[in-house]
């Protein structure tokens, strides 16, 4: 009788066997074999591919970055180990990027290629491949949110190219206002920390003058005290007095050029301020009944004294 090949011997490396049906020992011990083998083969196979002219770039996307994605989930690379490099001198180490330049790929290319086939599935990115979609847009389309990537796979799974990037363009957009619309809160929430920040710097400042006030009470004379009062309340006048004839003048000074330049009389508006600042001294007088100031005398402040 004549010997028949059986394929699973063969790919395994065991001796040719007679016609004679297999035991079902001999086949379960054929079948471990042939599994431990798997993940070698695997290797080998992925090598011999990238050693033959184009054949990798041949396979579809999501048949190559379904291997490799195995090949380091698994660490198969490691079997690298030991070996001579056969595109230079030196022994390989059996690293992930070492298997990468084997198959004459870079490791960003590789991981990104795995990187897709993970958010997009084998079924969605096998058609946005075919339809032509780049490693941009789909870097892009891993940034959204959950439910934005499943509608987009849902589509992209129809291979309707002008669903999916009419699609994507709007989902693309809405995202993008609202991350323009979280930036602004951000901002706000910023701006508003800065303000706190201010107000408290001013409390803090605050409460130390009146730390100062409460020490200077208690163990102050009274001339001390009210020398300390006079200088404090004259420099808040003279800061008023700054803000009048410094920045209120300058302002005034615009004014009058804006008035001259296009023939507007801008004196009423002034008077009005004018007016409302005097008012505002008025009160002041009012409410502690200050007597007018004497004619030919210098103010009390200017005393040799109180100087």
């Amino acid at each position: 009788m004549a010997r028949t090949k059986n394929p699973t011997a063969d790919a395994i490396d065991l001796p040719a066997l007679n016609g004679e049906a297999l035991t079902a020992d001999q086949n379960a011990m054929a079948t471990m074999l042939a599994s431990h083998s798997d993940e070698r083969d695997l290797l080998n196979q992925l090598m011999g591919q990238a050693q033959m002219s184009d054949a990798f770039a041949k396979f579809s996307v999501t048949v190559t970055a379904s291997k490799l994605a195995y090949v380091k989930e698994n660490k198969l690379y490691r079997a690298l180990k030991g070996k001579k490099n056969p595109h230079g001198d030196g022994i390989l180490s059996g690293s992930w990027e070492e298997f990468c330049n084997q198959l004459g790929r870079s490791v960003e290319h590789t991981d990104r290629d795995i990187a897709n086939l993970r958010a997009f599935g084998e079924e969605a990115l096998e058609s946005m491949s075919r339809m032509g979609i780049g490693y941009r847009e789909m870097r892009q389309y891993r940034r959204l949110p959950e439910d934005a990537q499943a509608a987009l796979i849902e589509v992209a799974k129809t291979g309707d190219k002008e669903a999916f990037v009419d699609l994507a363009e709007e989902i693309l957009a809405r995202n993008a206002k609202l991350s323009q619309q979280l930036d602004d809160v951000n901002a706000d929430y910023e701006a508003q920390g800065e303000v706190l920040a201010e107000k408290r710097k001013e409390l803090n400042t605050v409460e130390q003058e009146l730390n100062k006030t409460r020490k200077r009470i208690q163990f102050a004379t009274p001339d001390e005290v009210i020398k300390d009062l006079r200088v404090e309340v004259h420099s808040l006048a003279t800061d008023f007095e700054l803000t009048v004839l410094g920045k209120l003048r300058e302002g005034f000074n615009q004014m009058a050029e804006h008035g001259a330049e296009h023939g507007q009389d801008h004196r009423f508006y002034q008077a009005d301020l004018i007016r409302q600042l005097e008012l505002a001294l008025a009160t002041l007088r009012s409410d502690f009944h200050l007597p007018e100031h004497r004619e030919n005398e210098d103010p009390v402040w200017m005393a040799k004294d109180e100087a």
